[in-house]
């Protein structure tokens, strides 16, 4: 068989980060000896392809794929479609109804230990890396479980999927502090001197000193924790207290604040206010179940659509980036709140708070000082590049 050429799509959805499945894919195809190019949605292709891979996202971003999948389809009538990636893997009978040739489950294992191909994404400046899958937690939220199981795939160095040309690593491993080579992969950090972002969070209940001071010695811009439900507050406390007895500024601390699963929204509150008053960032996050086929549309028993729409809104009024940071104005506006309802309030109740309630000059200079790195990958899901 003589070679092909492969159209890698990525559907006109939102996403911050580039399609690694794809560049994985564009390293595999190209060391076959195939011509490879990477286009966004419905955009057509400098050549016929012989082959189109789509990749997915999350499962309520499917009408994109769909598009994608069946304009291609049409307009090349003789290229194979393959439709891969999160939507696919998760509801696979779904996205047969794309028209795709072919869905793939899960990942490519002959593409998965190759560099992706950067040189597609010029501006890019980070080295995405895996260097474990998997995770040893069963969250019933999360689609970790189902997607790659119990931790596995450790990689011994993480140097070969490290681009020359970027100053970042990402670290997308789900649980990168259970691995048993955490160690090394520390020590292979500090020798590549490069910033290192732990985009999936870090798991509290697996913070030590030790674990503390090895991340205190990276380079980074933010940290982040999870604080899923009150059984972990102790877990999240501690580690905000050993990061910051080790050097990292509470406010660098970025903790997922998970609503509308099992939770109610004074247990919600109760979080935020613990968050806040350990001094770290409360970034909420809204439960959709994995088979959502449209965001933002689940209301879980113990709340209701007005109140999932008073966390969005405060989350854009009160908030920065989307985040609560500690800021004292808004702690005692949480802190005196006799409620759910008052707390999430936009404007001031009847009866008097502290002075110093949300004094917009205030506010407005303390947004100045501090920038939150919002991450777009969602709890949600938990998951990233099976595309």
């Amino acid at each position: 068989m003589g070679s092909m050429h492969v159209a890698l799509v990525e559907p006109a959805y939102y996403s911050r980060y580039p399609p690694l499945g794809l560049l994985k894919l564009a390293t595999y195809h190209k060391l076959r000896g195939d011509s490879v190019e990477l286009v966004k949605g419905e955009a057509e292709t400098q050549s016929p392809p012989d082959l189109v891979c789509v990749t997915s996202l999350f499962t309520y971003a499917w009408k994109p794929v769909h598009l994608a999948v069946r304009t291609h389809k049409k307009r090349y009538p003789n290229a194979k479609v393959i439709l891969g990636g999160i939507y696919a893997s998760l509801l696979p009978h779904h996205a047969r109804k794309s028209g795709a040739d072919r869905i793939r489950v899960g990942t490519m294992p002959e593409a998965e230990n190759l560099l992706p191909d950067y040189s597609l994404v010029p501006r890019w400046n980070g080295s995405i890396v895996f260097a474990s899958r998997g995770c040893i937690r069963r969250c019933g939220f999360c689609a970790v479980p189902r997607l790659e199981g119990r931790l596995n795939s450790l990689k011994s160095t993480i140097r070969p999927f490290i681009y020359p040309k970027h100053s970042k690593v990402i670290l997308w491993d789900n649980n990168s502090l259970a691995a048993s080579n955490w160690n090394h992969i520390v020590e292979e950090l500090l020798e590549l001197d490069l910033t290192v972002d732990f985009n999936q969070g870090l798991d509290a209940r697996l913070v030590t000193p030790t674990v503390a001071r090895q991340i205190s010695s990276l380079k980074t811009e933010v940290i982040r924790l999870a604080y899923d439900h009150h059984g972990s507050s102790a877990y999240v406390e501690r580690a905000i207290r050993l990061l910051h007895e080790a050097g990292v500024r509470r406010r660098k601390i970025v903790v997922y604040t998970l609503y509308n699963y099992l939770d109610s929204p004074g247990d919600f509150l109760q979080r935020v206010r613990d968050i806040l008053h350990w001094g770290a960032v409360s970034y909420p996050m809204r439960f959709e179940p994995l088979d959502s086929l449209r965001k933002n549309t689940y209301v879980s028993p113990k709340w209701t659509r007005g109140l999932l729409e008073m966390v969005a809104d405060a989350r854009r009024v009160l908030g920065t980036h989307g985040a609560f940071p500690p800021y004292e104005a808004l702690k005692h506006k949480f802190e005196d709140s006799a409620d759910f309802k008052e707390a999430f309030a936009l404007r001031p109740p009847s009866k008097p708070l502290r002075k110093n309630f949300l004094r917009s000059a205030q506010l407005t200079k303390q947004r100045a000082q501090l920038r939150v790195m919002t991450p777009m990958m969602e709890k949600t899901l938990c998951i990233n590049a099976h595309a």
